[in-house]
């Protein structure tokens, strides 16, 4: 790959919209996810008709069963190393959630931009440049400022070792899916990862016998906007502005998500909103800033 190309990206401002988009529609997940789990609905129903709902509507905006069949060979790298990867990023930090509090994990997953970082400088394939640096600094320093210190209490080591997993498998996943996606149109590829995952979780829900029948309205709603929003809207958006951007400033404009959260939280489920919130939140707009100055040898 050609290092001024992949760090000198054509649209800058249009990319990093659609990520932000894509980081909206993914802050709504805990939002809509606990809103059916409130309903009664179990974790790996709820799951397996999110995807399932998923792919179908990404089938439906990528145009049909044809255009879905036309990404051709790459649909099997897509159906099943891609489908696993999602599969594993949400097992693992729902996993997490069980060991460690909700803001260690957030702090611990939302490493991942490092990864991705150190990834590009190892394989040589996007230069970090000290402007990337800063914004990703400011990006983790405002991640923190949101969640607090996640080193407060004394925090299960299998717990951070979960989630930071699921950190590695996601930062592994970006760059991948950049790749694997190239000339192809961004809901057809995304299709193929949706139907992976949505076969692992109809699987567990089998496995662990949760019921798949009979749904109840809490549900069907819920899952309706899980499909619609973190899925379906969130994975196009954030295809298309990977392939504006690159693996590197995807990731640290991504940050945005628990700030998203936050605010979600704070309007549907009555939660407060201090002013770390909104600090951090600003800190992470100066560094999506930060990454909007173009280089001085383009």
């Amino acid at each position: 790959m050609d290092v001024a190309s992949a760090t000198t990206p054509a649209h800058p401002w249009r990319g990093t919209i659609l990520i932000l988009i894509s980081a909206a529609c993914f802050g709504t997940t805990l939002i809509f996810t606990q809103r059916a789990l409130d309903g009664g609905a179990q974790l790996p129903t709820l799951l397996a008709y999110r995807y399932v709902m998923g792919a179908a509507l990404l089938a439906l905006i990528a145009g049909g069963p044809a255009p879905v069949l036309a990404v051709g060979p790459r649909k099997w790298p897509l159906l099943l190393l891609g489908g696993t990867a999602q599969t594993a990023v949400a097992t693992l930090s729902v996993a997490s959630l069980t060991l460690i509090p909700a803001a260690s994990v957030a702090f611990l997953f939302y490493t991942y931009p490092t990864w991705v970082a150190l990834l590009a400088i190892i394989r040589r394939t996007e230069t970090v440049d000290a402007s990337k640096a800063v914004a990703l600094v400011l990006s983790l320093i405002g991640i923190v400022t949101i969640v607090g210190n996640p080193l407060a209490t004394r925090l299960d080591p299998r717990g951070i070792a979960l989630a930071l997993t699921a950190a590695a498998v996601y930062a592994v996943m970006i760059p991948w899916l950049g790749k694997m996606q190239d000339g192809l149109k961004p809901a057809s590829a995304v299709t193929w990862i949706a139907l992976g995952a949505a076969i692992w979780f109809v699987v567990g829900a089998l496995v662990l016998r949760s019921p798949l029948t009979a749904p109840t309205s809490s549900l069907l709603i819920n899952t309706a906007a899980l499909a619609i929003f973190p899925t379906a809207i969130a994975f196009v958006a954030f295809v298309r502005g990977l392939s504006e951007l690159g693996p590197v400033r995807t990731s640290i404009v991504s940050t945005l998500e628990p700030f998203w959260t936050a605010l979600l939280a704070a309007l549907v489920l009555g939660q407060n909103v201090g002013p770390r919130t909104w600090i951090g939140g600003a800190m992470i707009a100066a560094a999506m800033l930060i990454l909007q100055r173009k280089p001085r040898s383009a």
